[in-house]
């Protein structure tokens, strides 16, 4: 495998919204038609981190980000490489030569925008002439519009921030999602007969409106399950800023603890409120599992 040519998708693709989304179909497609293994170069740490020195919430971890691009995409081979002064200052040209002998690239697919090496001196127009001097394939793909607005991972963030998961999810073609190991917690949720799996977003990753939302949860086996699914501190139960989520999965008892779980978001029910004692809280969390069932029931 060390020397099998790929068709190999460049970029960060934090979301792997709708725009990265043309990307990976054409990299599949390309793939395809040479016989050649589709691959997804990105990085580890957003480059504007070392750039600008401007630290970029990120939409999904790396591990968040290859799940996404395996599972929707069926891109096997997703490569991160470390961002960091010696990448940053690497000339565009040389950045390109270590493609095509480490990587094995025989096919580049790029978006419009997408900028590479040194001060981003590379271009799609320099990476366009290089391809045709070195006889490789090149695709580079125009922006995707969704009602005239081109998609941008920084619309889907802010969106995110907002706690408007539909429109964050209609960008991203998908519903945002947190993919993690079920941790331990607090086993107030069980005592209250509501009982929650905890999970928590990885440094640098966007945390969503602290609130609650209509979830749903995968589980490793495959089953699907509707979730109350709250975002924040506790304030009820807590005297802690640490945020956590916290989901109460559905017509689900069994135990969690260590298994990986995917909880995708859906709809900002309401605000995280601090409630004046636990019974309280166990009675608003019954409500929101109805309109859970409702907002699903309607979707």
């Amino acid at each position: 495998m060390a020397d099998t040519k790929r068709v190999i998708a460049l970029g960060f693709f934090d979301g792997v919204h709708l725009g990265h989304a043309a990307l990976m179909e054409m990299t599949r497609r390309r793939a395809r038609q040479k016989g050649l293994v589709p691959a997804v170069l990105t990085f580890d740490t957003h480059p504007d981190t070392l750039v600008t020195g401007t630290e970029v919430p990120l939409i999904n971890s790396p591990e968040g980000r290859a799940e996404i691009i395996r599972r929707l995409y069926g891109i096997d081979s997703v490569i991160f490489i470390h961002f960091n002064r010696e990448m940053m200052h690497m000339p565009w040209r040389d950045f390109l030569d270590s493609l095509v002998e480490e990587l094995h690239a025989a096919h580049v697919v790029v978006g419009y925008d997408f900028s590479f090496g040194y001060r981003g001196e590379g271009t799609p127009l320099r990476l366009a002439v290089y391809c045709s001097q070195r006889g490789l394939g090149c695709d580079i793909i125009s922006a995707v519009k969704v009602d005239g607005e081109v998609v941008s991972s920084t619309r889907i963030r802010q969106l995110i921030a907002e706690g408007d998961m539909e429109s964050a999810n209609r960008l991203l073609g998908h519903p945002h999602c947190l993919v993690d190991t079920v941790h331990y917690g607090f086993q107030l949720g069980a005592k209250l007969g509501t009982p929650t799996i905890n999970m928590r977003f990885a440094p640098g990753v966007l945390v969503p409106r602290h609130g609650v939302y209509a979830a749903k949860v995968f589980l490793d086996d495959g089953t699907e399950r509707m979730a109350v699914t709250n975002v924040g501190v506790r304030p009820t139960v807590s005297g802690s800023d640490r945020v956590s989520v916290e989901s109460f999965i559905l017509d689900y008892d069994g135990d969690l603890y260590d298994h990986k779980v995917r909880v995708e978001f859906h709809h900002f029910i309401r605000p995280e409120k601090k409630f004046e004692n636990t019974q309280e809280l166990r009675a608003q969390i019954l409500r929101d599992a109805q309109t859970t069932r409702e907002f699903f029931g309607r979707n």
